[in-house]
């Protein structure tokens, strides 16, 4: 992949609240403000802070297209175009999501998306995500040696306790 140098606009965080429908109740989240680049926008995270750290993406280097759907879901979801095909014109990168029935919703997370895609493209190895990605491996290759240890240190104390068991009869 080609690098791309771009001015990156850090985004704040709002200690204010709301209430957003969650299924069947409704839950609080957190407001985040996207630093302004064509205007100011208002981007709802529930629980998502790694956001803060992305790249903000101009309206006008994203191609944006409604595709129909694929997948489980049957007739509903093959003859609705709310599959969406988002592609960032500077680097290339293409994100397609189909996740929700809800083009808005789709959007929304096709954007977060091509956002984490767009910083890994930039700045590769020092990416928030890459570095969060590689801590949480060394963190699930430790916990499966401190495992491996323990099992090791019972499979002794068996042993050394059927031993000393002989040695008594």
């Amino acid at each position: 992949m080609a690098r791309v140098s771009y001015q990156v606009k850090r985004t704040c965080l709002i200690a204010a609240s709301r209430w957003i429908p969650w299924g069947r109740s409704l839950t609080r989240a957190p407001l985040l403000r996207v630093a302004p680049v064509a205007g100011p926008a208002w981007v709802l995270a529930a629980g998502k802070k790694d956001l803060i750290d992305l790249p903000v993406l101009n309206e006008e280097d994203l191609e944006e297209q409604f595709v129909r759907g694929s997948g489980p879901g049957g007739q509903a979801t093959n003859k609705t175009s709310n599959c969406v095909v988002l592609k960032h014109i500077p680097t290339g990168i293409v994100v397609k999501c189909h996740q929700t029935r809800s083009v808005e919703t789709n959007r929304k997370r096709a954007r977060e998306i091509l956002r984490g895609k767009v910083d890994i493209a930039c700045k590769g190895e020092d990416s928030e995500i890459i570095k969060k990605k590689m801590e949480s491996m060394q963190r699930k290759q430790e916990k499966r040696k401190n495992a491996n240890d323990n099992l090791e240190k019972k499979r002794m104390f068996k042993e050394a306790l059927a031993a000393e068991m002989k040695t008594i009869k």
